[in-house]
Order: C-alpha cells, then sequence, then structure tokens
C-alpha cells in the first residue's frame, strides 16, 4: 500500500512540477504497452528493464498499466480478431515457425491471438500515445494548473488535513 501511495504522490508530484515531461510521457506510454502485454511474460518483463534503464517515471507507467490492463480488457474481442489475422496470414507463417523455434521467443506467448493482437495494439500506440501525453502534460501545466492554483477552493484544499498529511508524508518518505 505504501508503494502505490508513493507512486501515485511521485507521479503527482512530477505531473504539478516544471520538469520531467519526457519522463512522465514515456512513463504513460510504456504503461500502454505494459497494460496491453500479458501479466507474467517476457515482453512486461523487457519494457521493465526499459523503464529502469531509461529512468522512465514508474509511478506513470505503473498508473498507465493498471488503467489500460482494463481497457485492454474491453479491446479483448478487436485484439483477438486482430491477432487471429495476423498469425492466420500464410506469408507470415515462416517466419511465425522460426521464432517459435528459437530459444527465447515462445515465452512472450505470440501464437496466442489475443496476444499477438493487444500487443501490435500496444505497440503501434506507444509512439503517437507519447506525443499526446506529452501535448496533454504541457497543456495541463500551463492551463490548469494555473487557474487551478489561483481558486479560493485550492487555497481551502490547502489547509485540510489530508493536504497537511500529503505534505507531512512527503516529508517524511520523499515522495
Amino acid at each position: 500500500m505504501t508503494l502505490l501511495l508513493k507512486q501515485l504522490f511521485a507521479f503527482l508530484k512530477l505531473l504539478n512540477s516544471d520538469t520531467g515531461t519526457n519522463q512522465l510521457a514515456t512513463g504513460l506510454s510504456l504503461g500502454l504497452v505494459l497494460g496491453f502485454s500479458p501479466f507474467l511474460s517476457l515482453q512486461t518483463f523487457l519494457i521493465l528493464i526499459l523503464c529502469f534503464f531509461f529512468r522512465v517515471q514508474l509511478g506513470a507507467a505503473f498508473l498507465s498499466a493498471f488503467f489500460f490492463k482494463f481497457v485492454a480488457f474491453l479491446f479483448d474481442p478487436i485484439t483477438d480478431s486482430l491477432g487471429r489475422a495476423v498469425l492466420e496470414n500464410a506469408g507470415l507463417r515462416p517466419l511465425f515457425v522460426s521464432l517459435y523455434n528459437m530459444p527465447l521467443v515462445p515465452l512472450t506467448r505470440f501464437n496466442n491471438s489475443i496476444i499477438m493482437g493487444s500487443g501490435l495494439v500496444g505497440l503501434i500506440l506507444a509512439l503517437p500515445m507519447f506525443f499526446i501525453f506529452k501535448n496533454l502534460i504541457v497543456k495541463y501545466r500551463l492551463h490548469i494548473l494555473e487557474r487551478i492554483k489561483g481558486t479560493k477552493w485550492w487555497k481551502a484544499m490547502q489547509a485540510t488535513s489530508l493536504f497537511k498529511w500529503y505534505n507531512t508524508y512527503d516529508k517524511l518518505y520523499g515522495a
């Protein structure tokens, strides 16, 4: 629970700061790929290595993966038909046979139509969503955050015990 709160607070802090736009957008887009990937698979492991290697904001990646896991579940019928179309393509059959005979590649379970379709959707959407997320973060910081900080509601919120608890948590644990 503490790890989840720490990641959530780190995400909110980074979202409201002036730096880290690329880190945050990359975390959100890699979380999209994580959300469309099966939980315990080679794809998930590789994405997590990328997150640690490139110092991506993990809170954004995990929150995005949590959200997109539900979205991927809703799109399973569509990704199933897409994956089935790719896997049943006669021109790609020799490629899939050779991939299946490689040592580690079968661990991706690419021969499952839902996993193939979800993987393709995740990989295709990752790059455009990076730019969309980055644009949304910049617009949020320029327009919405400045308006919120100027309202009486925000000033009243700063006086609440929840906000004081957040500040105390931030000082103690450095979210």
